[in-house]
């Protein structure tokens, strides 16, 4: 870990009783419970900074660094066996092999810094890697050409103190938001969405020009993005798979959400099926190399009408949250997208400041070399040290013979100049080209004004190495996840009717389980029942697979709240009829739509046409039969007491003339009072 502690080098203060013995901490309780807090900041700084949260200046957390590190140390653009790499990489990496073989693998799949050979698993069913003694990888050109620079590299010991390792890679990509990762550690999380990588570079030309632009995350299984609640990097998407209708009863799911699989999604359709949340006939997965998931319908339903319930209950449309935490100056920050991106930016520019500068000064020395040979061989001065007799001779006689020609090159000549050119050999000398060097100078010369012009305008020469990293890549890394917005699926709207529940008025139990012959009510997982009984009382229960409510049930059905009913009832030896809405309800509670004690002659859903009232026969009495229009009732409440229709005792109340109906008999017409 080095000399300081990890936590003076994230910034965190050390504890004042630091400086107590060791025995006198101990004995202390004070003392010990400093010396706990301190632990605990060590080991959360630990967490945060060197295992869970990935660092700004290359997007990459340590074990991925090392991971990159060990295979350019063993690159020789051949395939190498991930077991191999994955030993090298642990003289860096404290944590075993098994976390650096699934780091290996996964950015392996993330197509861009490493390619594989074998199998690398599937990200599309989940299938697992081979063993990685039967696995090989290599690095892409894009990492050989974009991640490394060991000239610009800092170095710090290894865990151990046996190697050294970098700090982090002169990266010259935005891998961060390229890649994409996870991460939980003491107190706080990451989870940053990849993005494409054509339009990270489009970005960073729009910062380098100083224009607008905007980013959205792209996702390697594709599917189609919702980003309506995604703000620069924090909130969230809905990510959902693409579904094709391939005829009347049959659906095909080409893409799928991250983080899902072909299984899980398959598993989340059988669950929701089984829950009598959607209808499906059968479900077949013949998903290779490109997801093919087939769906049939049942018989008598269209296949497009399964693709709302599909997103609504299952793991065919996924919400997934965005929270960029990174290490920046060796503490943890939350960014936005757009500062990423500009930070970025700016270490790019920096960086290829830093490279054109460390080559003008490689093409100043090899100008320089080339100088002196010329020198050297053209005006003999190798002719001076065939008599002398040391090697201070030697020297001195050099450094006299480029006095005359000091003006020719940029600094004075040092011993190790010397050494150079009496290392040019005598057949070098005796076929020395004048013109072929001229050439070469004038070549070297070339390149140095060329890098001298790219420094001076270093915004000029990033954009267009941007855009030859744009025009190389284009066709390779196309978005795949299309955006698209779409409105919440409204479940209870597209629940399929499941579930048919019906009355068993003899064992007196009402339900889906139940096998009743009335009512049979169509219903859908997240319907309720409204339940009517002959004494007024009603409430509303959940869908239910087996409920008893006895032998005196009215009326069963899905409660709507305007739905206008029509009852008769009987209180106190007078009649009532009254037109009315059931309005809201609380879950499980009693209420009563008639009074007390009150004897329902008649209920029935909406308002029929006529209602035929026949009186029990009684002495004097004159009228026997009446009949009745309630559309001439005004709609009220539950609790309204209704219109009066008579203090006659009544034999029945019904929508259609009874069987005792004297069709020949004088008919009344009843007007409400």
């Amino acid at each position: 870990m080095g000399d300081q502690s990890e936590q003076d080098q994230i910034g965190l203060p050390l504890s004042e009783d630091d400086s107590l013995p060791a025995d006198e901490a101990v004995d202390d309780s004070k003392g010990l419970k400093s010396r706990m807090d301190r632990s605990f900041l060590e080991y959360a700084s630990y967490v945060i900074r060197d295992r869970a949260i990935p660092n700004l200046a290359d997007g990459l957390k340590p074990v991925q660094r090392r991971i990159l590190w060990s295979l350019q140390e063993k690159d020789d653009g051949k395939f190498i066996k991930v077991a191999n790499i994955v030993g090298h990489t642990m003289q860096y990496h404290p944590h075993g092999d098994a976390s650096i073989g699934d780091a290996l693998v996964v950015i392996t799949n993330k197509r861009y810094l490493i390619e594989g050979q074998g199998n690398f698993g599937n990200v599309y069913t989940g299938d697992p890697a081979a063993a990685s003694r039967y696995i090989e990888c290599r690095l892409t050109p894009l990492a050989r050409e974009e991640i490394f620079n060991n000239e610009l590299t800092e170095f710090v010991p290894s865990y151990d103190g046996r190697s050294k390792e970098p700090v982090t890679l002169p990266c010259k990509l935005p891998l961060l938001l390229m890649l994409g990762t996870e991460g939980i550690a003491v107190g706080l999380s990451s989870k940053i969405l990849p993005h494409n990588f054509i339009e990270l570079l489009e970005a960073q030309i729009a910062v380098l020009r100083k224009k607008p632009f905007s980013l959205l995350p792209d996702f390697v299984t594709g599917g189609l993005m919702d980003a309506s609640d995604y703000k620069d990097g924090k909130g969230s998407i809905r990510i959902r798979s693409k579904i094709k209708v391939k005829d009347n009863s049959t659906l095909l799911i080409t893409e799928i959400p991250p983080a899902t699989t072909t299984e899980s999604l398959i598993g989340s359709i059988e669950d929701a099926t089984k829950k009598g949340k959607l209808k499906v006939r059968s479900i077949n997965d013949y998903t290779a190399e490109n997801i093919e998931i087939e769906i049939k319908s049942p018989v008598g339903i269209d296949a497009e009408k399964l693709i709302p319930a599909l997103y609504a209950f299952t793991a065919c449309e996924t919400p997934i949250s965005s929270r960029i935490t990174v290490i920046r100056d060796r503490r943890p920050v939350e960014m936005t997208v757009t500062e990423v991106i500009k930070a970025n930016t700016q270490d790019l520019v920096d960086l290829l400041r830093r490279e054109l500068e460390l080559k003008e000064l490689k093409l100043l020395e090899d100008l320089f070399f080339k100088t002196l040979v010329r020198i050297f061989v053209e005006n003999r001065i190798y002719k001076k040290i065939e008599n002398c007799k040391s090697n201070e001779a030697i020297y001195k006689a050099i450094y006299s013979g480029f006095e005359p020609f000091r003006d020719q090159y940029y600094r004075d000549i040092v011993d190790e100049d010397v050494e150079m050119l009496l290392g040019v050999r005598i057949r070098r000398i005796s076929l020395f080209d004048i013109n072929k060097h001229k050439d070469e100078m004038e070549k070297v010369k070339a390149e140095l004004e060329e890098t001298r012009r790219h420094l001076k305008s270093l915004t000029k020469y990033a954009i267009g190495r941007i855009k030859s990293l744009i025009k190389k890549y284009k066709e390779q890394y196309k978005r795949l996840t299309e955006v698209a917005e779409f409105g919440a699926v409204a479940a209870k709207e597209v629940a399929f009717k499941s579930f048919k529940v019906s009355y068993d008025r003899k064992k007196g139990y009402v339900g889906h389980k139940v096998n009743g012959n009335e009512f049979e009510v169509p219903c859908s997982k997240f319907d309720r029942l409204l339940l009517v009984f002959s004494d007024g009382l009603y409430k509303v229960v959940e869908l239910t697979d087996k409920l008893f409510v006895g032998q005196n049930l009215l009326y069963c059905a899905i409660p709507e709240r305007d739905r206008v009913f029509t009852v008769a009832y009987q209180t106190k030896g007078t009649t009532y009829l009254k037109r009315f809405k059931f309005g809201g309800t609380i879950l499980n509670k009693d209420y009563h739509c008639v009074p007390l004690k009150s004897k329902v002659l008649f209920f029935e859903a909406e308002t029929p046409e006529k209602i035929y009232i026949k009186y029990k026969p009684a002495p004097y009495q004159k009228i026997d039969q009446q009949v009745a229009n309630p559309n001439e009732l005004s709609v009220k409440t539950a609790k309204a007491k209704g219109n009066q229709v008579s203090i006659k005792e009544v034999a029945s109340i019904r929508s259609k003339p009874p069987r005792n109906w004297d069709a020949d008999a004088t008919v009344t017409k009843l007007k409400f009072v």
